[in-house]
C-alpha cells in the first residue's frame, strides 16, 4: 500500500461519523490508507460495539502500516462524553479544531487529501459560534477561497449548482454573469486536474421552465446565460446550453456531457439523489487542498444503531485518492 494517507475527520461525535469510518475501514483496508481525526476513547468504544478495531497512531506517515491492524486513529481529545444523536456544546471548539488540524495537515503534504464526515451546524453555531453556512464555506475561508465550487458526483452523473444554500426568491439576484464565468471555469479546470478529464463536456441548464422558451418562460437565458456560453466557447470550452433541465438527466443525454451545470440547488441535487441516493459524493472545487465528503447528513434517528450506511463515504474516500493522484498529491 503506497502513497500518502487520506485525511478524515470525525464530524459531529454524536452522529454517524465514527461508525462510518469503521465500516470505511473495514472495505478499504487493502486498498488505500487513510487515518481518522477523533477522540480516542470514543471510538474504542464504538470499536467493541462494532467488533471492529482501532489503532492509535502518532504520526498520519503511520497510517499506511496500520490499517492491516484497524482503523488509524490521529488523537484528537473531547472534552465531553459523547451520547449518540445528542450534540453536546462543550464538543464544538474541538470539532472545529479537527477541521482545521487536518487541512493543516493536508496542505503541510502530511495527508494527500481531506474527506469529512457530516457536522451539525447549528451544535457548531452554538457551541463554537461556528459563523459559517456549512463545511464548504469554513473551508473555503482556510483556503483562502472566495467563491468555493460544490460538485455532487456518483456513477451516473456529475452536477455542479451555481447557487446553493439560498432560498429560490433569491436566485434569480444571485446569478449574475460573474457568478456563472466564475463557477464554469472553476469547474472545467477541475475537471482537467482532479478528475483527469482532459476535454470536459459540460451540459449547462438554463434557469426557467423550458430554457426561456424563447423568452416566454423568462429572459435570462437569452440576456445573460447565452451570450456568456458564446464567449467561452470562443476559447475553446466544450459548453451545451442553455438546456431546458428536464430533458437533461435521462441516460441518452447523460451520454452526451461530462458534468452539468445547474443554476440552483434542487436543480442538481434532486436529479443525482434520485439516480444513486447512496453512493453520492460532495466534492469543493477551487479549493488549494483535495476535499471530498459523503453526501448525507449526521444521520441522529440512526446514531448509536449500528446500521448507518458507509457507501457514500466509502466513494468519498476513493474519490479523494484519485483525485490525489491527478493532481500528483499522493
Amino acid at each position: 500500500m503506497t502513497g500518502k494517507p487520506v485525511a478524515l475527520t470525525l464530524g459531529e461525535p454524536s452522529g454517524i461519523g465514527g461508525e462510518i469510518s469503521l465500516k470505511a475501514w473495514q472495505a478499504l483496508r487493502d486498498e488505500m490508507p487513510f487515518f481518522l481525526l477523533a477522540d480516542t476513547d470514543h471510538m474504542r468504544t464504538l470499536s467493541q460495539q462494532s467488533g471492529l478495531p482501532v489503532v492509535e497512531i502518532a504520526t498520519p506517515a503511520e497510517a499506511a502500516s496500520a490499517m492491516q491492524n484497524g482503523l488509524p486513529v490521529l488523537p484528537h481529545p473531547l472534552p465531553a462524553p459523547v451520547i449518540p444523536a445528542q450534540p453536546d456544546a462543550r464538543n464544538a471548539p474541538e470539532v472545529v479544531a479537527m477541521i482545521r488540524r487536518a487541512v493543516e495537515l493536508t496542505q503541510q503534504g502530511q495527508a494527500c487529501a481531506l474527506t469529512t464526515n457530516p457536522i451539525h451546524k447549528k451544535a457548531l453555531q452554538d457551541g463554537a459560534g461556528f459563523a459559517f453556512p456549512g463545511h464548504t464555506e469554513f473551508l473555503a475561508a482556510l483556503g483562502h477561497v472566495e467563491r468555493p465550487v460544490m460538485m455532487l458526483s456518483a456513477p451516473e452523473l456529475r452536477v455542479v449548482p451555481v447557487t446553493i444554500h439560498i432560498a429560490i426568491a433569491d436566485v434569480p439576484d444571485a446569478l449574475t454573469p460573474a457568478l456563472l464565468e466564475q463557477t464554469i471555469r472553476v469547474t472545467h479546470r477541475a475537471m482537467i486536474d482532479d478528475l483527469g478529464i482532459r476535454a470536459p463536456r459540460i451540459a449547462v441548464a438554463g434557469l426557467n421552465p423550458h430554457a426561456g422558451e424563447g423568452g416566454a418562460m423568462g429572459t435570462e437565458e437569452i440576456t445573460m446565460i447565452a451570450p456568456l456560453l458564446q464567449r467561452l466557447r470562443a476559447e475553446g470550452l466544450d459548453l451545451r446550453g442553455p438546456l431546458p433541465a428536464d430533458t437533461m438527466f435521462h441516460p441518452a443525454a447523460r451520454e452526451t456531457y461530462d458534468l452539468a451545470l445547474c443554476m440552483y440547488h434542487d436543480q442538481a441535487l434532486i436529479p443525482i439523489k434520485t439516480l444513486n441516493f447512496s453512493a453520492g459524493v460532495n466534492t469543493t472545487l477551487g479549493l488549494p487542498f483535495i476535499r471530498t465528503s459523503p453526501d448525507h447528513g449526521t444521520a441522529f434517528d440512526i446514531a448509536g444503531s449500528g446500521r448507518a450506511d458507509p457507501t457514500s463515504l466509502i466513494e468519498a474516500l476513493r474519490t479523494a485518492r484519485a483525485m490525489a493522484a491527478n493532481r500528483g498529491t499522493l
